[in-house]
């Protein structure tokens, strides 16, 4: 299995208004490091998983509708616990909905997300497009 790694960085404000996020259920923010591996099979003509440069426009698109936003006000996240694992399976699925409908995106066999909160804390989501 092939895999490429884009990595970019991104800001929220939100609140988790659950007993079992103690102080985190006021409103505070974050900065998440943002990690997408593509996972390919076997390289494509070009002996590449998928363009670099296609690869980190898709996330800079999905990111961008993120990045300095509070979630508690974002229709995406209305009456949703907007929890770093939630947030990493809403941009694999951002990310998997953009990139699925081109040539090379059809012959993924999947991709990861990692929000990394801290340098000791993170989360990941993983999406398996199938055998192909």
């Amino acid at each position: 299995m092939f895999s490429l790694t884009v990595r970019r960085n991104f800001m929220i404000a939100h609140s988790l208004p659950r007993a079992a996020f103690g102080p985190a259920q006021g409103l505070h923010g974050a900065t998440f490091v943002t990690e997408v591996t593509f996972r390919r099979r076997a390289l494509n003509d070009d002996s590449i998983v998928l363009d670099i440069g296609e690869a980190g426009g898709v996330l800079d698109s999905i990111l961008e509708r993120l990045n300095y936003k509070n979630l508690d006000e974002h229709p995406d996240f209305a009456g949703k616990l907007s929890t770093t694992e939630a947030l990493a399976q809403y941009i694999a699925d951002a990310v998997a909905a953009r990139i699925r409908g081109g040539k090379d995106g059809q012959e993924l066999a999947g991709l990861d997300v990692t929000l990394r909160e801290t340098p000791d804390a993170w989360a990941s989501y993983s999406l398996d497009f199938g055998a192909r």
